[in-house]
């Protein structure tokens, strides 16, 4: 039998479903809401809203839980690729060798950019915001030509589109990276896979290729899938918002690209740098940092603790904690801020006033001291997150499109500006 709750407002009431989730989660169904009891919900943030229902991921923040299409993410990271986990986002299943194969083959053959691009970039300042710049010529890919076959199924022709846009933002980073340094472009190397050509497209010289180490590979390879996915986020959901209006994929994932440029969102590893910074610059110990940090001195907060989902461990940050430990091991790599860094992880997982309130180092503590020990420039970190975020976006996307009941998003508000006022003309405003 279905479960209901039951509203009671004044002399009315109403019996509202009560959907459950696969994994137990429970959420009322207020959709008759309004004309059943003339009410609406008031949820700034929409902390207590669920949008959708979806089968793409799952998170229980509690138990430090985030699973991939029911895969939990330590499998994933142990096993398998962000490639890989890319169609299996979109596509919803693991993919078979010929169907990686192609998808593979579909990413290497996307990812030069038409030359009309470069025209494009030599618009932009060298000091131009790169999130600006990808958001912009995410817009401007469909505006160049593309060859597809008249007898596609929508599978092939979302698989298509998909690693269309997925190798074009690759691209567009790289050159976005080199038009900020006045370096030559270069041409995607066909025998590189995506992570790896990712790199020689930012680093290479035209008379010297940049070869990336397997454990540097590896590194940015668990970053980008360990960011592909994380539920209705405000980036997800502004790409989520976008789509039902019908706009195209390259129009909704731009605008989810905005979404993530906003400091509260993608820019939280970025903090962590900038801590790290006004800490060697200002003299101050890991050890005072960590009490200013207790006592609230200054305001000073200690960036990349804690998590708004996760109260227990972001499972991300023990993936990373390790992966970073072997690629600093392996590069040898001797900066100062990469070691305030460390004694920050080591006195806050050992101090009591951390332990106790749940607040571990998180993703972004560890993807920012991994990205600047590649040599990845901090003002292009949320570039990196929004390239490892794209899967998700289109997954989240291409799901509500195929959702027959879905309707454009058009959320309710409560007026409190003034009641009706008659206009006073300006000479008697005094």
């Amino acid at each position: 039998m279905a479960r209901t709750a039951k509203l009671t407002f004044d002399d009315r009431s109403i019996d509202l479903p009560i959907v459950e989730g696969t994994e137990g989660e429970l959420g009322l169904d207020i959709g008759k809401l309004r004309s059943g009891a003339g009410l609406i919900t008031l949820d700034p943030g929409y902390g207590n809203t669920g949008s959708c229902t979806s089968e793409i991921t799952f998170i229980d923040g509690e138990k430090g839980i985030l699973r991939y299409r029911g895969i939990p993410i330590e499998q994933l990271a142990k096993h398998s690729t962000f490639v890989e986990v890319a169609w299996l986002l979109i596509l919803g299943r693991l993919p078979k060798q010929a169907e990686l194969d192609d998808f593979r083959e579909r990413l290497g053959r996307n990812a030069p950019l038409h030359e009309g691009f470069k025209h494009l970039f030599e618009g932009f300042l060298a000091d131009a915001p790169p999130m600006a710049v990808l958001s912009a010529m995410i817009n401007a890919i469909p505006c160049f030509p593309h060859t597809s076959r008249d007898d596609e199924s929508p599978e092939e022709r979302a698989i298509e589109d998909a690693a269309r846009l997925i190798s074009k933002v690759r691209s567009i980073a790289a050159y976005g990276y080199r038009r900020a340094r006045g370096l030559p472009y270069l041409y995607p190397d066909p025998k590189l896979g995506y992570v790896a050509n990712f790199m020689h497209l930012m680093f290479s010289c035209p008379y010297r290729q940049h070869e990336a180490s397997p454990e540097m590979v590896d590194a940015l390879n668990l970053i980008l899938l360990l960011h592909a996915d994380h539920e209705q986020n405000c980036s997800t959901s502004t790409a989520r918002m976008v789509g039902s209006s019908q706009a195209n994929i390259y129009a909704s994932c731009a605008a989810a690209v905005g979404a993530l440029w906003g400091p509260l969102h993608g820019g939280a590893n970025v903090a962590v740098l900038e801590m790290l910074e006004s800490i060697h610059k200002g003299g101050v110990s890991a050890a005072d940092a960590i009490k200013m940090a207790k006592d609230g001195t200054g305001g000073f907060r200690l960036m990349g603790f804690g998590h708004r989902v996760y109260k227990n461990f972001d499972p991300r940050a023990r993936i990373l904690k390790a992966a970073a430990d072997k690629v600093l091991a392996q590069l040898g790599v001797k900066d100062p801020l990469l070691d305030v860094a460390r004694q920050l992880e080591e006195m806050a997982l050992k101090d009591s006033y951390f332990v106790d309130r749940k607040l571990y180092p998180n993703v972004d503590f560890y993807s920012g001291i991994l990205m600047r020990a590649m040599g990845i420039p901090t003002n292009m970190f949320t570039v990196i997150f929004a390239m490892g975020r794209m899967p998700g976006w289109i997954a989240q996307w291409k799901e509500l499109r195929d959702d027959p009941k879905a309707r454009i998003a058009r959320p309710r508000q409560i007026y409190t500006g003034p009641n009706e006022t008659d206009y006073v003309g300006i000479d008697q405003r005094g």
